[in-house]
């Protein structure tokens, strides 16, 4: 049996849909927080078990001896590794086969504060004892394809990172098709990938194709760190979290997101979505 968290997330969503693909709908299994969420996934033959990161007792018996388990990391910044370690824990207790976890792009190396937890929760899986997977995700076209109306609302793509800095993201569907990849697959025991797209690219170059996509200008919009804060918090970023995302920006700058080492590619199979192509898609959509 396959076991995949946070199931009805953006990124379980898509893992669930090419588990599918690839096995038996009977020999998956999802944990979720709200069971109702995941009710179609039932329909088709998925096993829904109701967990949360957040209770430990609920976790008891989320997971059978033997199963492959994929941990998606909580969204809840600055609660993450005690939900993290309740997942962990509950894994170890029930002997799983192997628990590969979607971690952040340079592990133990990345020096930003949104990567402190998921290197905590690294530590911990490895210090567990089980087989692991470790699934070291770079940054998601989403991110920036996600908030293409803020940018056209603001009359462009706000920044604090350098100019000519580079990101090399992927698309969410290349990271979730790394995920299939390991879970169905063999020999990816104590492993450890480091995942991004084939292309790294500038903020310029995102300006100029999104703008060639909407046929109007969207400059680059470039302020120093502490205005950037400023921006986020008055546009009612939560003053713990504007911080983290102009610390990203700062990574950014010094390169953290832009390592290119072709596991991704390789793990799926393909090239990885193009960042242009994701912005096509985005201002289709829109």
């Amino acid at each position: 049996m396959i076991v995949v968290t946070g199931a009805t997330g953006n990124l379980g969503t898509l893992v669930v849909e090419g588990l599918i693909e690839q096995v038996p709908a009977q020999e998956i299994a999802v944990v979720v927080r709200d069971a109702a969420k995941a009710a179609r996934l039932g329909e088709r033959g998925v096993e829904v078990r109701q967990a949360d990161y957040d209770d430990p007792a609920s976790l008891t018996g989320a997971f059978r001896e033997g199963e492959k388990v994929l941990l998606i990391s909580g969204s809840e910044v600055g609660r993450r590794v005690p939900q993290h370690k309740a997942v962990v824990d509950a894994a170890k207790d029930a002997k799983v086969a192997l628990l590969a976890y979607t971690s952040v792009l340079g592990g133990p190396a990345a020096d930003f504060e949104l990567a402190r937890e998921h290197q905590l929760t690294e530590r911990y899986i490895i210090d567990s004892g089980l087989p692991y997977t470790l699934l070291r995700n770079g940054w998601y076209h989403e991110v920036y394809t996600g908030a293409i109306g803020q940018a056209v609302a603001a009359g462009g793509l706000l920044t604090s990172a350098a100019e000519g800095a580079r990101v090399a993201s992927a698309a969410r569907a290349d990271y979730a098709a790394a995920a299939v990849a390991v879970l169905t697959g063999e020999g990816h025991e104590n492993a450890e990938y480091e995942l991004s797209g084939d292309e790294a690219w500038t903020f310029e170059e995102y300006a100029a194709e999104l703008s060639r996509r909407l046929g109007k200008e969207i400059p680059v919009n470039r302020v120093p760190a502490e205005k950037h804060r400023e921006i986020l918090l008055g546009a009612g970023v939560p003053d713990t979290f504007a911080p983290i995302l102009v610390g990203i920006d700062e990574a950014i700058s010094r390169g953290f997101l832009a390592v290119q080492t072709g596991d991704l590619a390789r793990l799926i199979g393909r090239p990885t979505t193009p960042i242009a192509d994701a912005i096509a898609r985005a201002v289709d959509q829109a």
